[in-house]
């Protein structure tokens, strides 16, 4: 969806500092993937469609802001923590890293 329409995107302080005002770019909120299928190519399936569907409807990018999970200092990450996403996902969907607003969350973008 557009990025403007997500109010938690736009209250953010320290999306706020990487992110510059753009109408056209989209952002990715969120992945909701079944135990079962994870591992397997859902998520950059889900990635790839959101990618189609922003561009289909007019957006200049896509944005998001997922996990970096090599940069996490636990051993184990609960899938719970990983909604928004791994870094991994978003770059084997040709996203670059456009900043990072704490050490294992960047903002990814991909232009359209």
């Amino acid at each position: 969806m557009p990025r403007v329409a997500v109010p938690l995107v736009q209250r953010n302080r320290a999306l706020r500092r990487v992110l510059t005002a753009e109408a056209g770019a989209w952002w990715i909120t969120c992945f909701a993937v079944h135990r079962q299928y994870r591992s397997i190519g859902v998520g950059k399936a889900l990635l790839g469609a959101a990618v189609a569907h922003a561009a289909h409807h007019g957006a200049t990018a896509i944005e998001g802001h997922p996990v970096d999970t090599d940069a996490l200092e636990a051993n184990r990450v609960d899938a719970s923590a990983l909604y928004t996403g791994t870094m991994r996902t978003f770059l084997a969907c040709d996203f670059r890293e456009i900043g990072r607003t704490y050490p294992s969350r960047p903002v990814m973008r991909r232009n359209l």
